[in-house]
């Protein structure tokens, strides 16, 4: 038996659904255990892995290709599953990085490492066995790790939680500090989660308010509206890419041909000076936008010379 058919046992023992023991799993866990098919199990390993060093490890050592816009799927289908039966989990280096970063790392856990090294050998019922007896605490054990790093944030009146990161925290800043403050009254219509695309997507709103919504289309970080006085905003929120530059603008208005309110655009930062910060960003950022940065949030930088906060 070849070393991907011992993956898709393995897998199944450990009690994963069908879906999770199919070749692009199978590989995944081989390439989280760094075994190439000449290796035994006993010498696996939990080293931490980036979806891509996962695909590359794919490719070198098994020959399976994967396109790079599979990472996603990879991580929505494979790694999420892992980490919600006790399988992998997250690198607790990345507890301040986005899941979809690309710097983001999983590893095997302690303990599916000690029952994978014994695959083939005669302990192995054993150590299968007593990890089956303990795997509901372990998965609760692994949640709680989770818990205990999620970022709770209020969005339109009803407690949620964001997954950890830079990310998350300028989003949860922008609903909580700078809503109240430049949108009184306003209405979260869309925030997405980096680990959960469209956690709020008010969909029928949008598009009575004549925004086109496609499955193409890449709403901005955070889209809110102010009923008083029929603004939209659209939000930015930059922690390492994708401010509003003239190019984003222009795509944002190609899904308001038919939409009437007031638009105003708002790149948004954690602070201005750090790596990833307003200043690295400025000469990108188009005129006739607005800026807030969270770790000051009483003031706006208005790129526009003519008037303050107010749509174009």
């Amino acid at each position: 038996m070849g070393k991907l058919e011992e993956a898709k046992e393995i897998l199944k023992a450990l009690g994963m659904p069908k879906q999770q023991y199919n070749d692009r799993s199978a590989y995944t866990f081989l390439a989280l255990a760094g075994l190439k098919e000449e290796d035994n199990w006993d010498a696996a390993t939990n080293k931490p892995m980036r979806i891509v060093d996962m695909m590359n490890f794919m490719a070198e050592h098994y020959g399976k290709v994967y396109k790079p816009n599979t990472r996603e799927t990879i991580r929505k289908d494979t790694i999420h599953q892992f980490c919600d039966g006790a399988i992998t989990v997250r690198n607790v280096d990345d507890e301040e990085r986005a899941t979809n970063s690309p710097r983001y790392s999983y590893r095997l856990t302690d303990e599916v490492l000690e029952v994978i090294r014994a695959y083939g050998t005669d302990v192995w019922g054993e150590k299968l066995g007593a990890w089956l007896e303990n795997h509901e605490t372990l998965v609760e054990k692994y949640s709680q790790v989770r818990e205990m790093t999620m970022i709770p944030v209020k969005v339109n009146g009803k407690e949620l939680q964001f997954s950890p990161g830079k990310h998350n925290q300028l989003q949860k800043a922008i609903i909580e500090e700078f809503a109240p403050r430049f949108a009184p009254g306003a209405e979260v219509l869309y925030v997405g989660d980096t680990a959960k695309k469209d956690l709020v997507k008010n969909r029928e709103k949008l598009e009575e308010l004549g925004v086109r919504i496609t499955d193409h289309d890449k709403l901005p970080d955070v889209v809110l509206y102010r009923p008083d006085k029929n603004w939209l905003y659209f939000i930015e929120a930059v922690t390492s890419v994708g401010p509003i530059s003239v190019k984003r603008m222009h795509e944002i208005q190609e899904m308001l041909e038919n939409c009437e309110c007031g638009i105003i655009y708002v790149t948004a930062f954690l602070d201005m000076s750090s790596e990833n910060g307003f200043k690295k960003f400025i000469n990108e950022i188009a005129w006739e936008t607005e800026i807030w940065i969270a770790d000051n949030p009483d003031h706006m930088i208005h790129l526009n010379g003519d008037r303050f906060l107010g749509p174009r």
